[in-house]
C-alpha cells in the first residue's frame, strides 16, 4: 500500500451543454533527505494536468451514473484511450523525456480491461471519498486507488487514511445489521429507468472464521423481497466469498470488491459487479455497486445508504 498526498484544483467555463471542466492534480513531492537550514522545507507540489472534460468527451468515453441529492456517482471509462488521456499523460504517466511522473509511482496497465470510478460524499462534513477500480487486459484486478478529498480555497488539513490497523480491527467495524435505502440507476440502453428499495444487510462472522453476508431489499411498494446469501473466507486484509468474488478492506473505514477474474465471467456469460464502500462513522455507511453485463457494459448504478 502506497500513499501520497494530493490537491485537485477544479473550475469550468462555458454554460449548459457547452460547459467544460478543468482540473489539475497536484502530487506532493517526498521530501530531501538533507537539510541546509534548522528550518523545514516548503513542501514541494507536482502539477499535472487532466484532459479537459466536457459533454462530448462524456458521451464518446465516459457513462456517469449521478445521484445529485446524495452527490454520489459511478464513472465509466469506456475505453482505453480514455485512461491513457486522463490517468496516463501527465498525471499517471510518463513526461516528455520518456520518465516516469510522478515518482515512485505504479502505473497501471497501458491497456486496462476495465476502469471505474465511484464516489460517494460525506454525510457528515465537506468531503468525498473517489475509488478506483483499475483490472489488467486480462480482468485481473490490478489497482486500487483511493482519493480522500476535503474542499476548500484556504489552507487545508488533509484526510488520513490510517493504515496501521490490522485485518480483523478493519473487518469489525463492519459486521452487524444495517438498515437503509437503495435507488437504482439503468443505464440507457436498459431504459434508463430509477427504482427505490429498502434493504437490510446482515454481516456475521461465524465459529469457524467465516464471514457471512445476508441480504434482504424489498421493492418500494412493497410487493417483491429479494434475499441472496453469500459466505466467504477471510485471509488478512482480502475476503473471498463462494463463486470468486473478493473484497478489499481498505484503511478509514473502506473496502473495495470485484471479481477475482473479470475474464471468467465474460467467457462464462455471467453479469458481475464492482463495489465502494465507506463506512463514515459507527453507525453509518454508504455503498456504492456498478454492475455489468454478460458483455461487460456497464449498465446498472446501485446507491445504498
Amino acid at each position: 500500500m502506497q500513499k501520497v498526498s494530493t490537491k485537485l484544483a477544479v473550475s469550468s467555463y462555458g454554460e449548459d451543454e457547452l460547459i467544460s471542466l478543468i482540473q489539475t492534480l497536484y502530487i506532493k513531492q517526498s521530501s530531501s533527505s538533507t537539510s541546509i537550514s534548522s528550518y523545514d522545507e516548503e513542501p514541494e507540489w507536482a502539477e499535472y494536468k487532466i484532459k479537459e472534460t466536457n459533454m462530448f468527451t462524456a458521451d464518446k468515453y465516459q457513462q456517469i451514473g449521478f445521484f445529485p441529492n446524495e452527490r454520489a456517482f459511478s464513472l465509466r471509462y469506456q475505453t482505453a484511450g480514455m485512461l491513457e488521456t486522463v490517468l496516463r499523460q501527465g498525471v499517471l504517466g510518463e513526461d516528455d523525456t520518456g520518465e516516469e511522473s510522478p515518482k515512485n509511482l505504479k502505473l497501471p496497465s497501458r491497456q486496462p480491461s476495465i476502469v471505474c470510478e465511484n464516489c460517494l460524499y460525506s454525510q457528515e462534513k465537506d468531503r468525498r471519498a473517489r475509488a478506483f477500480h483499475i483490472m489488467d487486459p486480462k480482468g485481473i484486478l490490478e489497482m486500487l486507488l483511493i482519493f480522500l478529498e476535503d474542499r476548500g480555497d484556504g489552507v487545508l488539513f488533509h484526510p488520513s487514511l490510517e493504515s496501521n490497523s490490522d485485518s480483523l480491527n478493519r473487518i469489525l467495524p463492519l459486521l452487524g445489521k444495517w438498515k437503509g435505502h437503495s435507488q437504482t440507476k439503468r443505464s440507457g440502453v436498459y431504459g434508463a429507468t430509477i427504482a427505490e428499495a429498502d434493504t437490510i444487510t446482515l454481516l456475521e462472522l461465524d465459529d469457524k472464521g467465516q464471514l457471512i453476508q445476508d441480504i434482504s431489499s424489498t421493492s418500494d411498494g412493497g410487493d417483491v423481497t429479494t434475499n441472496v446469501r453469500w459466505i466467504g473466507t477471510r485471509s488478512d486484509d482480502l475476503i473471498t466469498f463462494d463463486g470468486g468474488y473478493q473484497i478489499s478492506l481498505l484503511p478509514g473505514g473502506m473496502y473495495m470488491g470485484c471479481p477475482s477474474d473479470i475474464a471468467t465471467n465474460v467467457a462464462e456469460s455471467k453479469s458481475f459487479h464492482l463495489e465502494f464502500c465507506w463506512l463514515e462513522s459507527p453507525e453509518k455507511r454508504q455503498r456504492l455497486v456498478r454492475t455489468y453485463d454478460v458483455d461487460g457494459i456497464g449498465c446498472v448504478v446501485n446507491l445504498f445508504f
